[in-house]
């Protein structure tokens, strides 16, 4: 593979791969680390220190803090990511509004956009009118909202596989299915996410016509991950064959907290209520940043097996990008 493509190109990175912007388990150590290893940190929701002493620090301030962090520990290109809500949605106290108004005023210039129904056309061109670039991800991919997202000014879009951790698409398609089609309904490049653990699985993404791949599962298992040391051993003993659908949107390693959710959804509780009770208790934050198995899930992609030990995000990267190593 050559080293240089079009998501190397538009991102000014070395390596076509992103790491994904995961919930609760991103600081600025951590998307620096990526960043310096040649591709590119992603500053995902809830990151950073959540509580100093007795005073709770606010979105903005925290936002604003990560992102002057990750400025003095690299001089590389990152992203920060936002949940973009239908247009006609909008709410300027939305935590998402929030994030991008400090990251525009910080000057940040790439951010990876998470779709909730129909593409947001303001937002789109809130962003690209700050000279900005945007990396599209609608949660449920289909080959219609990745054109729509081309025509609003997206300049790169990532196909997201069923195999995926954290929010699972609906349409219940594998990485090996919808890549492809993603490919084929656009002319800007696709990202390729879902299962990418390995270099076989990025050098599968690159055979099925995406241009770089986003990566999740596997940079939790790193050194500079800010999540659990327990979540993270979790991780490596747990095999893809045990994993808990806690709902139709999540699933979890078999930890205490899972398996009574998996319970009450296969009893009969709706999706949405089991969704909104892990969230009441915390969402991510108290089995993967916190390491309290009996209080919380341990979200993660189905190709874990092949995950076995802690590993620097430089490895990772040079382990996953080693076809692009001259």
């Amino acid at each position: 593979m050559e080293n240089n493509n079009r998501i190397s190109n538009i991102l000014g990175i070395k390596y076509p791969i992103v790491q994904a912007a995961m919930n609760w388990i991103t600081d600025a150590k951590m998307v620096a680390a990526v960043s310096n290893a040649g591709g590119m940190g992603v500053l995902g929701f809830n990151s950073g220190p959540k509580v100093v002493g007795s005073k709770r620090i606010s979105t903005e301030e925290r936002t604003r803090n990560e992102i002057r962090k990750i400025k003095e520990l690299t001089d590389k290109p990152f992203a920060v990511n936002l949940v973009v809500p239908e247009e006609g949605t909008e709410d300027n106290e939305l935590y998402s509004r929030k994030v991008f108004n400090v990251a525009i005023e910080e000057g940040v210039k790439n951010f990876v956009a998470v779709g909730v129904g129909k593409v947001n056309k303001k937002i789109f061109k809130e962003i690209k009118e700050h000279n900005a670039t945007l990396i599209y991800r609608e949660l449920t991919p289909t080959p219609e909202g990745a054109k729509m997202a081309e025509d609003a000014g997206a300049d790169i879009i990532i196909a997201t596989g069923y195999d995926e951790g954290g929010w699972i698409p609906q349409n219940q398609i594998g990485t090996f299915s919808i890549v492809p089609t993603i490919v084929d309904a656009v002319d800007i490049p696709v990202i390729a996410t879902g299962g990418i653990n390995d270099i076989r699985g990025v050098r599968a993404a690159f055979a099925l016509g995406a241009e770089g791949v986003y990566v999740g599962t596997r940079f939790i298992v790193s050194e500079e991950c800010p999540a659990s040391d327990i979540a993270k051993q979790d991780i490596i003993r747990s095999k893809a064959k045990d994993l808990l659908f806690v709902s139709s949107t999540q699933r979890s390693t078999p930890n205490k907290a899972a398996q009574e959710l998996e319970s009450m959804y296969k009893n009969g509780m709706p999706s949405e209520e089991v969704d909104a009770k892990i969230g009441q208790n915390g969402g991510l934050r108290p089995g993967m940043l916190e390491g309290k198995m009996d209080e919380g899930i341990v979200s993660v992609n189905t190709a874990i097996d092949v995950i076995t030990e802690v590993k620097s995000c430089e490895d990772i990267v040079k382990e996953l990008m080693a076809d692009f190593i001259k």
